[in-house]
């Protein structure tokens, strides 16, 4: 048992999970404080670290032709920095009182407690797995770590068949189902909403929807998997709905994910409505001095909301981890909050949202105004022009942006960022009309189509005043 601390002025950090927020917070503490003042041990049940969970998809579906690629730092390297990294062994307890944490070595089934000075939770988020049967079968596979990739590509290279089924048609669905398709299956996608991409508001999903089909997708909307089958073998055979069977060699889980908040709640930390933790602006446990949280275990402020919400993505998870290892390490930093920018893909096809949807502005009682525009993604007479749509929500009273969502081709996505930073700095859709934006025929129309829309938003607030 590891009971004792270091003697002297030296400190231990303990980190829990070994993914972007947990490993960065340890570099960045360690850069701030060395091996003689701060002794850092890090817990990551798992085989890998600092790893892009995002381009898993992309390693299924073969742009990406090696798992190492997606590893940024490997736990040699993290240990090379003064690191005690742990592979392979599970935090199974927090004692906060007594400020200790139990682990367990998954190989050998050994358990030990290692006390801290200052502890950082950072256990990532879990796939939604439905409660319903035949979940568990061989075949069924969620997305989330490096693990669960290597174990979905393992279970395509053994399968026969060539029928797989998405459960679920977010961002993780939308991606697997364009890796599938590459990889030569059949895919449906089964889906509870009226269309994909749920982040989305209806009528922009039906533009994914169409990009999907066109791809040779099958598009099963309003509908829920309530069982899946199996074979005389134990493996998958198909999923079943209220009104349909859809046979299946492989089913990928695609619902979204969960902040994994067990341990948390466990030890009686406070977790939010959406069941992450919850955090000052440092990153700090709220009403705990010595605990930190980050990543997609934790809960974030909506700066446009002002309400709470549980995002899981790796660039907030990085900051996270920044911040933490900031504060950690004796200096100050922190984390004001989001406004729920997102960029995806289908083949050529890209998709952003930040912001507000109007389902989500309604719910925070703000009355809005609309607009939904047509544009392209350069000069129309410009060689490689692409039709973009880009729809965007302002307060009515106001004009403050509240919201865009874009759908087109090369080119659209990253528009988005635009109204990111207009949505930070709280600006009104008229200021954004006369936004100095680069302009050339190669790369956007004289009037960029994200000021397109800004334009006819301010028109209407203005009508509407």
């Amino acid at each position: 048992m590891d009971m004792s601390r270091t003697q002297g002025t030296r400190e231990r950090l303990v980190v829990i999970g070994g993914d972007a927020a947990g490993m960065s917070a340890a570099s960045q503490a360690r850069r701030m404080r060395g091996p003689d003042e701060l002794e850092i041990v890090a817990f990551e049940r798992g085989h890998f670290t600092s790893y892009s969970a995002c381009g898993i998809p992309y390693w299924v579906g073969g742009d990406v032709e090696e798992r190492d690629q997606l590893i940024a730092r490997t736990p040699e390297e993290h240990r090379d920095r003064g690191i005690d990294l742990r592979l392979r062994t599970e935090v199974t307890g927090i004692d906060v009182d007594g400020q200790r944490v139990r682990a367990r070595d998954l190989d050998s089934g050994d358990e030990s407690w290692t006390p801290y000075d200052k502890l950082v939770i950072a256990t990532g988020a879990r796939p939604i797995r439905p409660d319903m049967p035949g979940v568990d079968a061989a075949g069924v596979h969620g997305v989330q770590t490096l693990d669960d990739g290597q174990a979905l590509i393992d279970t395509l290279a053994r399968t026969r068949g060539r029928r797989a089924v998405v459960v679920g048609a977010g961002y993780i669905g939308v991606e697997m189902a364009e890796a599938l398709i590459k990889r030569g299956y059949e895919v449906t996608v089964v889906n509870r909403g009226s269309e994909p991409m749920s982040t989305l508001d209806p009528d922009m999903g039906r533009l994914v929807h169409r990009a999907m089909e066109g791809l040779g997708i099958t598009m099963v909307n309003d509908a829920e998997v309530t069982k899946v089958l199996t074979g005389d073998d134990g493996r998958v055979r198909a999923v079943v709905t209220e009104d349909a069977e859809y046979p299946a060699d492989v089913v990928v889980l695609g619902i979204g994910v969960r902040p994994e908040t067990t341990l948390a709640k466990a030890a009686g930390l406070p977790l939010g409505g959406h069941g992450g933790l919850l955090t000052d602006l440092g990153m700090r446990v709220r009403g705990h001095e010595n605990i930190w949280a980050g990543g997609d275990c934790v809960e974030v402020l909506d700066l446009v909301s002002g309400q709470e919400r549980h995002i899981a993505l790796g660039t907030h998870a990085n900051k996270h981890g920044q911040i933490i290892g900031t504060n950690v390490g004796g200096g100050y930093a922190t984390f004001p909050g989001v406004v729920g920018t997102a960029v995806s893909k289908v083949c050529d096809l890209e998709i952003a949202r930040t912001g507000l949807r109007e389902k989500d502005a309604r719910r925070v009682g703000l009355r809005f105004k609309s607009v939904t525009i047509e544009s392209t993604s350069r000069a129309g007479y410009y060689p490689g022009a692409s039709p973009m749509t880009v729809k965007m929500l302002a307060e009515r009273r106001t004009g403050r942006l509240l919201g865009v969502q874009i759908v087109g081709r090369e080119g659209a996505g990253k528009r988005v960022d635009i109204a990111a930073v207009a949505l930070t700095a709280g600006m009104t859709v008229e200021r954004m009309t006369a936004l100095d934006l680069g302009y050339a025929p190669p790369f956007s129309p004289v009037w960029d189509p994200v000021l397109v829309a800004a334009r006819k938003a301010a028109a209407k607030v203005r009508a509407a005043s």
